[in-house]
């Protein structure tokens, strides 16, 4: 694999590092160049690089990331394994095996399922942690897979969480997975970088979740779409270790691919805590993945241990003074009052105090997810219900985030406090906030739910609401039966139901991206010259994997390219696979293929025989899907606007009329119109990495050629 690329920002070829190419020598004298964290933590597990190289914003770099997790769908990156020719883990402690999204079924095709991912996992000797022990994230904290200063990957988009102890978590999708277990690496694009300082202490009952649903609220136009977010600042200090989760969890829903808080007095305050709950841990529910300790010997933790925290005391990474940021953005934490996210976007925030005298009565609220259900969310939700019942016709779910957190908070009482309340229990894991398992929102309802995703359709019905908000509101809402605040139930102990504007301020700086200028290729043999077809508009911004693969499908491993092609697009429009044909060229709007890193919302519109996919925008984690799959991509946001403009916004999905000739290896898009007139539109060009990944048909393929 090559060590780094520099592509041209205009090229889209923001792929698949190619075979070792030769750098330029500007490349090369780059070593003054001052670093951010991000950029200083990917030098340390970037391989290959040439002698004094400096890793910046933009680089395409080959990483090899200090551990990998998959979780239910281990089961769907095994095939790919086994496709690609390998027969053995390049590293197996690299790995981590965690079941924790379809738990609660039974069924014995699931049950199949899980026990043949153990089976894989004792077969190679990677961890493995079944169903029950915890939501994968939260496990890779608990179990010190992810620590700070470090770089570790996941197949789910939620790996940013990783951020809040300072761990450099991202996204990668379940071709790369398998790319890493049979090599050990994978491929990066460093993200533009965003220094987001966080200013002044958060009024007592404000929580991290409600600074997270506020920054997502006010900075809602793609500010920080596809970047990595360093979060800085005086108010950093005020944030415990969760509450920075929280933040840094949910920065995905803000449209980041890292969420990163550095390694403080804070973080090593917790870590220390960590030694000690985990020698606790390992005395009463020993960890299966352990070899036993010795007679005679302490137990020591591989990963969570004071060696590993005094080194990182001693030599503490942090960001050079005057490292490059693309943009600034402030906040002050104290002008912060609790915040409400939806309904069905978490780009609508709506100050608690408001949205409370609208009396918006609720059917169903979650305690349940990655990002809002360990010991202190469990406990601020116990606080609020003690001595209180959940209101007659509402359900109230509650699911720690692992075993661990139950068991803790089942010592401290405060699970006992929900459960006498009236709380429904379900098993650790992510259950509903997935579309999965009991408890889903029905045709007409509305939930509220302290989880990280409220897309239409994603936790239920298309016909619910569904509105985020923090656990002690969604307790006190539980307790109402409509969005209230806990302040009407407890005095002093939280905020006056008041909604101060909040400060911020943003700063583009043009700093901290690639600034190299295109570079001219030929195409390579065998890659098409022109790709036509036309055009169907689907011109929805925001246009979420949920609406183009439905969750429900996501973990059926067995889903033909045939019956894929009949459910795609179903949250969005039920009509589109009526209306798709062979050929046909899909534009879709802005930041199209956000939310969830499900890869079949790139296969499910191949199985359609669509060739190339136009859009004004790409989520990041939707791109790497499709380049892995084959499945080529242009931008054109001047298209998108014509589109809009002249064919309309009527229906959801049109058949425009519009036929193109795409010429990729030039940048070129002809459009005849449906009047015969013609227009020319310059995109970025599909470089030679694209083209030699979608000649060998895919990531997989690319890989079983250089085993």
């Amino acid at each position: 694999m090559l060590a780094l690329l520099r592509l041209p920002t205009a090229t889209f070829a923001r792929s698949f590092p190619r075979r070792p190419a030769r750098l330029t020598t500007p490349a090369l004298c780059r070593a003054s160049h001052t670093q951010n964290l991000v950029e200083k933590i990917v030098q340390q597990y970037a391989v290959d690089l040439p002698e004094g190289y400096k890793v910046k914003s933009g680089d395409y770099v080959t990483i090899q990331p200090e551990h990998v997790l998959t979780h239910d769908n281990t089961g769907a990156v095994i095939p790919k394994f086994n496709t690609i020719g390998a027969t053995q883990f390049r590293s197996p402690r690299q790995p981590v095996f965690a079941l924790d999204h379809d738990v609660q079924n039974k069924t014995e095709k699931n049950l199949t399922k899980y026990a043949k991912i153990e089976s894989f996992a004792h077969q190679h000797g990677i961890d493995f942690y079944p169903a029950g022990r915890g939501i994968g994230h939260q496990i890779m904290i608990e179990e010190g897979y992810a620590f700070p200063s470090t770089l570790t990957v996941a197949s789910d988009s939620h790996s940013n969480m990783y951020g809040g102890v300072g761990c450099l978590g991202t996204p990668v999708v379940r071709t790369d997975a398998a790319s890493i277990w049979a090599t050990g690496r994978t491929w990066w694009q460093v993200p533009p970088v965003v220094k987001v300082e966080l200013r002044g202490s958060l009024p007592t009952g404000v929580t991290g979740k409600d600074v997270i649903v506020t920054l997502c609220g006010l900075f809602n136009r793609d500010e920080v779409l596809n970047t990595a977010i360093e979060f800085h600042g005086s108010g950093i200090r005020e944030l415990g270790v969760e509450d920075r989760l929280a933040i840094a969890n949910m920065t995905t829903e803000w449209g980041a691919l890292v969420g990163l808080f550095p390694a403080d007095e804070v973080t090593v305050a917790w870590l220390k805590s960590r030694v000690r709950r985990l020698e606790l841990e390992h005395l009463a529910h020993p960890n299966p993945n352990f070899a036993p300790t010795p007679p005679g010997h302490f137990f020591t933790h591989p990963r969570v241990n004071d060696r590993r925290i005094d080194a990182l005391v001693s030599d503490p990474l942090r960001a050079e003074d005057g490292a490059s940021y693309a943009k600034h953005l402030v906040l002050d934490l104290s002008t912060l009052s609790p915040h409400v996210s939806g309904p069905n976007s978490v780009k609508i925030a709506t100050s608690l105090a408001k949205l409370e005298a609208q009396e918006v009565k609720i059917h169903k609220a979650y305690l349940v997810s990655c990002v809002n259900s360990r010991a202190g969310d469990i406990r601020q939700a116990a606080e609020v219900m003690r001595g209180r019942k959940v209101k007659e016709g509402v359900e109230f779910y509650i699911a720690a985030a692992s075993s661990e957190v139950q068991r803790e908070v089942e010592e401290s009482g405060d699970w006992e406090v929900l459960v006498e309340a009236g709380a429904r229990v379900l098993p650790a894991g992510c259950g509903p906030c997935i579309g999965l398992g009991t408890g889903l929102l029905q045709d007409g309802e509305v939930g509220i739910s302290a989880t990280n995703r409220n897309f239409k359709g994603r936790m239920g019905s298309l016909k619910a609401l569904a509105y985020l908000a923090s656990p002690a509101v969604v307790a006190a809402s539980a307790i109402a039966g409509k969005i209230a605040s806990p302040a009407s139930l407890l005095n002093s102990s939280f905020s006056p139901s008041t909604s101060p504007t909040p400060a911020f301020s943003i700063v583009t700086t043009g700093e901290g991206a690639s600034q190299a200028e295109a570079v001219k290729e030929d195409a390579l043999p065998g890659f098409p010259d022109v790709i036509s077809g036309e055009l169907v508009f689907c011109h929805a911004d925001n246009l979420n994997t949920d609406g183009i693969y439905p969750g429900k499908y996501t973990y059926v491993d067995d889903l033909g390219p045939e019956e894929m092609r009949k459910v795609v697009m179903e949250n969005y429009d039920k009509e589109f696979a009526g209306l798709i044909k062979k050929s046909d060229i899909l534009v879709g709007g802005f930041n199209f293929g956000s939310g969830s890193s499900r890869e079949q919302a790139a296969t499910a519109l191949l199985s359609c025989g669509i060739p190339i996919l136009l859009a004004g925008s790409f989520s990041d984690i939707f791109k790497r899907n499709s380049i892995n799959n084959a499945l080529l991509l242009l931008e054109s946001a001047r298209l998108v606007e014509d589109l809009r403009r002249e064919v309309g916004t009527g229906a959801l999905t049109t058949r425009t009329g519009w036929h193109a000739e795409i010429k990729a290896g030039e940048g070129i898009v002809k459009v005849t119109k449906a009047d015969g007139k013609e227009v020319v539109y310059r995109v970025g060009r599909l470089g030679r990495s694209v083209q030699e990944l979608w000649l060998a048909g895919g990531l997989e393929e690319w890989v079983k050629e250089r085993l």
